[in-house]
């Protein structure tokens, strides 16, 4: 009698249940984000932001009794996540959503998972095996639908969606690669807290330093809603989802996590519907649909192959 083989790890509550918060937050993070670019310049904003992200991680750190002697080795690996992540990525987005709408950064942003995939296959010897590749190509059928309807939506002109979208696509390769040095064998030599600690740390410095240099010195906000937001990012969207996510990551591989991002514009619209009156047109329905059947077909499949 053969045996019943194992379920696939991306099936295990212990992923499914973090990829699942993890998803809900940062699908929630839109709507946060948006109240935050009124008043205080977006540079300044993401520096708050993971100066409380770092504070955070470094007290968990501490309760966890992880040491934070890296040496040199782990300094350097904690800083260029901390540029890529912390400090490109995020001031990429924000500038994305001076030229383009915030569901529209969204919806491209789902495409991490085409640089995670490859460059796990160049850095990582991982490859799609072929029930991966069909959910993933449901899902990015899915995008592009939810993509034509944000388009169509969008009140900026042809070159000024061209300019925001550029921006996006240099936030996706910052993000994809500190994806990927998540999934190495250094980034495991180190425990999880005090290094995203460090590189939150190293990344608020630095986002301070080029919020300064574009937009003077420190602005702040004392509305009682824009406190919030700014804890709410720090502590859940950065502090609790960030070691999740990387967690997830390590286990079934930068392109299996990168479906967060594939279902974070879902989020965003069901959320919306809720707060902001937001209306479902067919092309929306339609992708949102795909996404979800996507994601199930890929999350089934094996782990990634070598």
């Amino acid at each position: 009698m053969n045996p019943v083989p194992d379920r696939p790890n991306s099936t295990r509550a212990s992923i499914l249940i973090p990829f699942a918060i993890v998803t809900l937050i940062w699908g929630s993070t839109w709507l946060v984000i948006r109240d935050q670019l009124a008043v205080v310049p977006a540079g300044w904003s993401v520096t708050y932001r993971f100066l409380v992200g770092a504070a955070a991680m470094a007290v968990w750190a501490l309760v966890r009794r992880d040491s934070f002697r890296l040496g040199a080795h782990g300094v350097g690996f904690a800083a260029a996540v901390g540029v890529l992540q912390f400090v490109l990525n995020f001031n990429f987005v924000y500038r994305a959503e001076l030229f383009i709408t915030s569901g529209l950064v969204a919806v491209v942003f789902a495409i991490l998972l085409v640089p995670n995939a490859l460059l796990a296959r160049l850095f990582l010897g991982q490859r799609m095996g072929g029930q991966l590749l069909a959910g993933s190509a449901v899902a990015m059928a899915g995008v592009v639908l939810l993509f034509v309807q944000e388009v169509r939506a969008d009140p900026s002109g042809g070159g000024v969606t061209l300019t925001g979208i550029g921006w996006t696509l240099l936030a996706i390769a910052s993000a994809s690669s500190a994806n990927i040095l998540q999934a190495t064998g250094t980034a495991k030599r180190f425990a999880m807290a005090p290094t995203l600690a460090i590189a939150m740390l190293i990344g608020a410095a630095l986002d301070a330093a080029l919020a300064w240099w574009l937009s003077g010195p420190p602005r702040f906000e004392a509305r009682a809603a824009y406190v919030a937001g700014i804890l709410y990012l720090g502590l859940a969207a950065s502090a609790l989802a960030f070691p999740l996510y990387y967690r997830v990551l390590r286990v079934i591989g930068p392109a299996k996590a990168a479906y967060s991002s594939v279902l974070v514009p879902v989020i965003a619209m069901l959320l919306s519907t809720l707060f902001e009156g937001y209306r479902w047109s067919a092309l929306a329905a339609g992708g949102a649909a795909l996404t979800a059947v996507g994601l199930v077909v890929a999350l089934s499949a094996r782990r990634p192959a070598r």
